[in-house]
């Protein structure tokens, strides 16, 4: 897509239905388009052409960790070198317990830190254990770092585009924007 396009009736209607997100069944396509009138076949084809022309860039998962018994986390961040802050972010997200890893700019001098990676466990202990494995098993002694634990648990959902299938409602180049 370039540009603005406007949306449908049709597309508002299932681009409010998307925000909720997936319903955890087998088909959850046909599903979200049962609930909206639609077929799953029509429900695939608009979300292909959505992620084709780039308006959706990508589908994640928001895990309600808390719900599954996994009630400590932390974000642990790290000073790697500019060379060296992409492999070893990959490294990172091959560990089972890294279940999130990005890189950002550095805020120096307050915040020299510009590698994140967020580790849950079930205890604490469990968490800075995982951090121990990790540093050792990756060579990182000698970067610095700090482990953040989460002291509140925050909503958590993915994003809202559309506040109803009333609004009006256009899509931008990656976002879907409310006017």
């Amino acid at each position: 897509m370039t540009g603005r396009a406007e949306l449908s009736a049709a597309e508002r209607e299932l681009v409010c239905a998307l925000q909720d997100g997936l319903p955890l069944t087998r088909r959850p396509f046909e599903a979200l388009a049962e609930r909206i009138g639609w077929t799953e076949e029509q429900v695939i084809r608009r979300l292909k052409g959505w992620v084709d022309d780039g308006s959706i860039r990508r589908f994640g998962v928001v895990v309600r960790h808390r719900e599954l018994g996994i009630r400590h986390n932390a974000m642990v961040v790290w000073d790697i070198p500019d060379q060296e802050v992409a492999a070893i972010g990959r490294q990172m997200t091959r560990r089972s317990y890294v279940t999130l890893c990005y890189r950002r700019r550095r805020s120096l001098p307050e915040w020299p830190y510009n590698l994140y990676c967020m580790i849950h466990g079930r205890s604490e202990g469990v968490v800075r254990g995982q951090v121990e494995t990790l540093t050792r098993e990756l060579g990182l002694e000698s970067y610095p770092r700090e482990i953040l634990f989460s002291q509140r648990c925050f909503k958590q959902r993915g994003a809202l585009y559309v506040s109803g299938a009333g609004s009006s409602v256009s899509a931008i180049r990656g976002e879907v924007h409310a006017d």
